[in-house]
């Protein structure tokens, strides 16, 4: 669950433009210029001095909306502003700066942060804690008792959590945070599976602010699992298996005529869509000003303002001193985007793709180069848009069909042991696809057992290899998305599906109808949309269509929905309360962003989307933002060791009365001759 690499990007724009977009990401000579004020101000004098948090500051949404509205020749830049937390004198300072004129920046703002959790962690924080087991001579011993070539060992460094605000011992006398990590270490050798080797049992933490280890412990003695059998690696996985029939045939996409979508800035434009990609170091990529043209009104609807993914939660169900604090939140305690790394082409992405390089703060705050974080491409899948054959009239056989296609926005999120594929996918029914894909390696338990007979107790995991349990665990991603359905106000809408019995006359027995729930509060749009059948939609009720019907999108779940089961007063769960429910509604606020809160290492659940929706504040033709969480009980088996074939769920924003009528009607149909004269061909040189 620890990073390797940390990045707060800026992708590199293609387009020349006199100023930037209110909505682009930090440049990197906005980041020199940041890094410039920040070391400046006498409000920080305390060294050293640490860029935990180098972000945009963005304007007010109405600002941005007008400027987006404006004609390009009239248009006057706005201002350009960063929000910053460093860490310096043991405090979490926040700042805020303007870089409109970036040989000329000025800290706006300075605050010392006094409530509960810390920052981010920087790569080089992990770096130097990871260093600290080598030379502890306790740890030295424990890695002698079990057997372990010291060289072959790698530590890494994993958040603790919250768990109360009294000593573990009992006492009631408050206890101070302090940011510290728990180390924990793994045996490499010869395998690149170091996850697969655990030395279960010893757990080390260090202060991260001394930089120092603060407490040592090695409570159980297990063996070391085998290295045999665990590396992924090309070349050391062994000889592919033999197919029992034939293989798959390379297959490549081919577009004769180029690419069907254009990159200007940080705007891309496709089909019917255009939108806004940028990025920022904790949420990944940032997805804003998504409109689709409306062919039939002959005019451009917006439909999201701003999306991210807010949150990844995934606590491990394991109770035992070295696993009962493993409940990381990825984004706000490593960063999504401090984990994203460098695509690669032909295997991440297709080879129709572009890709957007990018820029990073370090934790010096000088900007760093990163290529390659984000793609986008055209998907050509054989899936069908629409279609249909009508055979009733045998003389008369009609058959219509369209073929879909579809633009990806794809990220990699490589946070410790998993991999996640982060897609946005842009339809061109007007449908917007949020994809989650999982894969990587397991988080594995050191054991006795050798053969699941032997297990007689609750494991809390598959015994996935000897000496080697996966322990359950799940994961809860949370978008943030603030959308504008064909405007800024909107509702929400709960069609709850419901049973009626037939007093009608006629044979039927019973019926379902649907009763309309407009949400008026936070509190009445809160959905567990595993408990009824409902759809659940946000409207823009101040606009019909012509059949008087309110234009809206619906909320369409798509597999992996599942919702926490932990107790509501057990710690991970109160810092993470948003989990129990699928679905929030909130009003738009600039500052309401984070599903956990601002801070989240340490967070204490008193701040954070639970919190804010607590307020029970109006929602209905207002402002509103829709939380969506993809959530995955994650029960390991076999199948999923040494590294796990991916698996994916997701959920779907998709038009409902948004358009007069379907938009792919007017659709080109696929001429034969439109397909590459060799598409269905056998090569000379596969004949045998």
């Amino acid at each position: 669950m620890f990073p390797f690499i940390f990045v707060a990007l800026s992708i590199l724009t293609t387009g020349a433009s006199t100023h930037p977009h209110p909505l682009d990401p930090l440049s990197p000579v906005e980041l020199t210029a940041v890094r410039a004020a920040v070391l400046a101000s006498p409000l920080v004098p305390a060294r050293p001095l640490n860029f935990h948090y180098v972000g945009l500051d963005e304007p007010d949404k109405p600002e941005v909306l007008s400027y987006a509205e404006a004609h390009s020749s009239s248009r006057a830049a706005l201002p350009r502003r960063a929000f910053v937390i460093a860490r310096a004198g043991g405090q979490s300072h926040e700042l805020r700066v303007d870089i409109t004129d970036a040989t000329a920046p000025s800290v706006l703002s300075h605050g010392v942060y006094n409530g509960a959790g810390f920052p981010m962690l920087t790569l080089e924080e992990e770096f130097a804690a990871a260093a600290l087991p080598p030379r502890h001579a306790p740890f030295v011993e424990s890695v002698r008792r079990r057997g372990v070539d010291m060289d072959d060992v790698l530590c890494g460094a994993f958040l603790v959590g919250w768990f109360g605000d009294v000593d573990r011992s009992g006492s009631e006398e408050k206890v101070q945070q302090r940011r510290v990590v728990k180390l924990l270490c793994f045996v490499a050798g010869a395998t690149a599976n170091f996850y697969a080797r655990p030395l279960e049992g010893v757990t080390l933490v260090a202060d991260l602010d001394r930089m120092a280890i603060v407490e040592y412990r090695d409570r159980v003695l297990y063996p070391v699992p085998k290295a045999e059998g665990t590396d992924y690696r090309a070349g050391k996985a062994g000889a592919p298996y033999p197919y029992a029939g034939h293989e798959a045939a390379p297959g490549v996409v081919l577009q004769p005529e180029g690419r069907g979508f254009h990159i200007d800035g940080h705007f891309v434009r496709w089909a019917n869509w255009e939108f806004h990609v940028g990025f920022d170091m904790r949420a990944g990529t940032v997805i804003s000003l998504a409109s689709i043209h409306d062919a039939e009104a002959g005019a451009r609807r917006r439909v999201l303002y701003r999306g991210f993914v807010s949150e990844v939660f995934v606590p491990y169900m394991d109770p035992a001193e070295e696993w009962y604090y493993r409940t990381f939140l990825d984004a706000g305690e490593y960063g999504l985007g401090l984990s994203a790394f460098p695509l690669q082409p032909g295997a991440d992405c297709p080879a129709n793709a572009a890709y957007l390089d990018g820029y990073y703060a370090g934790q010096d705050g000088k900007p760093v180069e990163n290529k390659n974080i984000i793609c986008v491409f055209e998907r050509y899948a054989g899936d069908v848009a629409w279609r249909h054959t009508e055979s009733a009239f045998p003389d008369r056989l009609i058959t219509e069909v369209r073929p879909d296609v579809s633009l990806v926005v794809r990220m990699v999120v490589s946070s410790g042991n998993y991999d996640y594929i982060l897609d946005w996918e842009f339809k061109t029914s007007g449908s917007i696809k949020f994809v989650l894909s999982l894969t990587g390696l397991l988080e594995v338990k050191g054991t006795d057992y050798t053969h699941a007979d032997q297990i007689r107790e609750d494991a809390h995991g598959t015994l996935v290899a000897e000496n080697t349990l996966a322990v359950y665990h799940d994961h809860y991603v949370t978008y943030h998305l603030d959308l504008d359905v064909d405007g800024t106000n909107n509702s929400f809408v709960k069609n709850i599906i419901t049973t009626r019995r037939n007093t009608a006359g006629t044979p039927r027995k019973s019926y379902w109808t649907m009763r309309r729930e407009v949400a008026e509060t936070e509190g009445d749009a809160q959905v567990d949309v595993n408990a009824a059948p409902a759809d659940l939609l946000i409207v823009n009720p101040n606009k019909r269509t012509r059949m008087g019907n309110e234009v809206g999108y619906r909320v369409v779940p798509g597999g992996a929905t599942a919702a926490s089961v932990l107790d509501d007063d057990d710690y991970p769960q109160r810092r993470a309360s948003y989990s129990k429910k699928q679905v929030w509604v909130t009003p738009y606020n600039r500052n309401e962003k984070w599903a956990p809160g601002l801070y989240a290492d340490q967070s204490t659940g008193d701040d954070g989307l639970a919190a804010w929706s607590g307020r029970d504040r109006g929602i209905r033709n207002e402002d509103i933002v829709l939380w969506y969480t993809v959530g995955i009980h994650h029960i390991p088996y076999q199948d999923d060791f040494p590294v796990m074939p991916t698996v994916s769920g997701g959920f779907e924003l998709r038009p409902a009365n948004f358009f007069e009528r379907n938009p792919l009607l007017k659709t080109r149909y696929p001429m034969k001759n439109d397909q590459p004269p060799f598409l269905n061909c056998s090569c000379a040189g596969n004949s045998s």
